[in-house]
């Protein structure tokens, strides 16, 4: 359709008054019209989906020499360098991709994603 390249490049919403008769309007919306509708690159990532991916939610770090390490025992408490309510990192394969927080799920801990972090080159 040509008023589809008109949308796609603008970026603005389906104007209705522009929708000619072979338009498929009040046709039935299944899952092949999903797949024809759906842009290339949405149909091109489900090749990755069922990727598997680590995901790591860091509290905070410490450093320490190999002697202190080597006396903690049972009990023992390591002091982190995050306070009390901050964010925690979440990594994605080692890759910082959010900050988050804490929270309980039914008797487990869970991250709830407050900030998506857009772009770290030097991740670590």
């Amino acid at each position: 359709m040509a008023d589809d390249d008109a949308t796609e490049d603008s970026g603005s919403d389906l104007n209705l008054n522009e929708l000619t008769e072979g338009d498929a309007v009040g046709q039935p919306f299944d899952a092949a019209t999903a797949e024809l509708m759906a842009p290339t690159g949405a149909r091109d990532l489900e090749a990755v989906y069922e990727i598997p991916v680590r995901v790591s939610a860091v509290l905070g770090k410490s450093s320490m020499q190999v002697s202190q390490l080597l006396k903690l025992g049972r009990g023992a408490v390591v002091e982190l360098d995050r306070k009390v309510g901050e964010a925690i990192d979440i990594y994605v394969n080692n890759r910082l991709v959010a900050r988050g927080e804490v929270v309980v799920v039914d008797d487990k801990l869970g991250v709830t994603m407050t900030e998506i972090i857009k772009s770290e080159k030097s991740s670590g």
